[in-house]
């Protein structure tokens, strides 16, 4: 299973029209610009570096292949690993339990394994490093790298949930608000975990052995392909503490209901400190220059 994402860099033009005029920027530091088009320039700025991203991720077959076939294909693995579970007691169909795992997969795959990958190839081939030498701002050049990635999951998982009502007789989504803040909150939560394991990863290759621990733990415990409420209590306590955990919960409980209140405001709680903590180890420890 390969997630390397291309090394081939591409020039990148984030800056405004003073900037391409020979102005120097306001003063400030960088990433300040006037208040009056700060919010016009900045989206100005994010689609340049997606578009930039989205080229990059299109010319990779195989972060391709992971992010659009994978979660697909293992729509019938979660359906297969079910068939020795008891679900009548679980209020859903095996094939509705699967597409909800699925979800779950594409957040793993292609958002997770996808931008640990490309934050990796991106420093390595001092992308990171001259993009912070112009206007876009720390936040605006992670955020740009990621958006391809992430619109890409986000469409393949309102895809996904469309086909299987439409066409595999799973029921419509319960809560469909939920459904969106668990989709949502998983899109930033696995975003920042990237960052944060592409620091600890010294290159592309390297990459497909960084991503393990997270994909493993989020497939086994986090109710990818079997519901926590199968498991026994004291293992699954244990797996509501997993990073995945929360977001999946909500996921699960706005697609096919039947949670309760206090079950759904742990898996929010859960899901928004792992979240802080993603993004304050990003702060900490991500890194910008070549592990040399």
């Amino acid at each position: 299973m390969s997630t390397a994402n291309t090394t081939n860099t591409t020039n990148v033009n984030v800056t405004g029209p003073a900037d391409a005029a020979g102005t120097a920027p306001p003063p400030g530091g960088r990433g300040t610009v006037r208040r009056g088009g700060q919010r016009t320039k900045a989206v100005g700025r994010l689609q340049a570096l997606g578009r930039a991203e989205y080229v990059m991720l299109v010319r990779n077959r195989a972060a391709l292949f992971a992010s659009l076939v994978v979660p697909v294909a293992m729509i019938g693995a979660i359906k297969a690993s079910l068939k020795e579970v008891d679900l009548s007691g679980f209020g859903a169909s095996g094939i509705e339990v699967a597409m909800a795992g699925s979800l779950g997969v594409v957040l793993v795959m292609a958002v997770y394994a996808n931008l640990t990958s490309a934050y990796t190839a991106r420093r390595e081939d001092l992308v990171l490093k001259r993009l912070r030498t112009v206007e876009a701002s720390d936040r605006e050049i992670l955020a740009g790298t990621a958006l391809p990635a992430v619109s890409l999951a986000f469409i393949q998982s309102c895809l996904m949930i469309a086909g299987a009502v439409a066409f595999l007789e799973v029921r419509a989504p319960s809560n469909p608000l939920l459904l969106l803040a668990g989709l949502l909150g998983g899109l930033l939560l696995l975003s920042a975990l990237a960052a944060v394991t592409s620091a600890f990863t010294r290159t592309v290759e390297s990459a497909q052995l960084t991503i393990m621990p997270l994909f493993l733990t989020s497939v086994v415990g986090s109710g990818l392909f079997v519901p926590l409420e199968v498991l026994p209590d004291r293992l699954a306590a244990v797996c509501e503490l997993l990073p995945v955990t929360g977001v999946m919960t909500l996921i699960r409980a706005g697609w096919l209901g039947g949670a309760e209140g206090y079950d759904l405001l742990r898996a929010a709680l859960s899901a928004l400190v792992w979240i802080a903590l993603s993004l304050f180890a990003v702060q900490r420890w991500f890194r910008w220059e070549p592990r040399r």
